[in-house]
């Protein structure tokens, strides 16, 4: 499970911290961009400001996104990768702590292709990262890559 890249966007570093680990500790070792705002996943994803020039055409293979982010909130984050045709495609899982159904509500009407709370205990997020590492780069057929934006 080492070809395939995931974007983290995780603005609470301890959490950030949590999921490298539990990845690592699944023996996942893809690699892991991580971006610590909204703003700077949509830099990223679409090359522009502190990502200006990179390559587009080398998208993340899964993005685990997080919803209460500072500066442009995961639910904006979502709305404007589905609405591009360059990202549209792109693997989304919603990875928060969020419990409201509000949001569950609107991540999946927005697109996103799963939502799953962040367990508190370690060995539950530990499983979960294994389970979400197994599913999404190995068992998932994703789609054809596309040019970038």
């Amino acid at each position: 499970m080492t070809d395939k890249m995931i974007l983290l966007v995780e603005d609470n570093r301890d959490d950030e911290a949590l999921t490298l680990r539990a990845l690592r500790k699944n023996r996942i070792t893809n690699e892991v961009v991580v971006v610590r705002d909204g703003a700077e996943a949509l830099e990223y994803l679409f090359g522009t400001g502190r990502y200006e020039g990179r390559d587009t055409t080398v998208m993340p293979d899964l993005i685990l996104l997080d919803l209460k982010l500072p500066k442009v909130d995961g639910l904006e984050v979502l709305r404007r990768l589905r609405a591009d045709q360059g990202t549209r495609s792109l693997p989304v899982v919603i990875l928060t702590s969020s419990t409201e159904e509000q949001d569950v509500l609107k991540g999946y009407g927005l697109g996103a292709n799963s939502y799953i709370r962040k367990p508190v205990d370690f060995d539950e997020f530990t499983e979960a990262a294994r389970q979400l590492g197994v599913y999404w780069l190995v068992l998932n057929q994703g789609p054809p890559k596309q040019r970038g934006p």
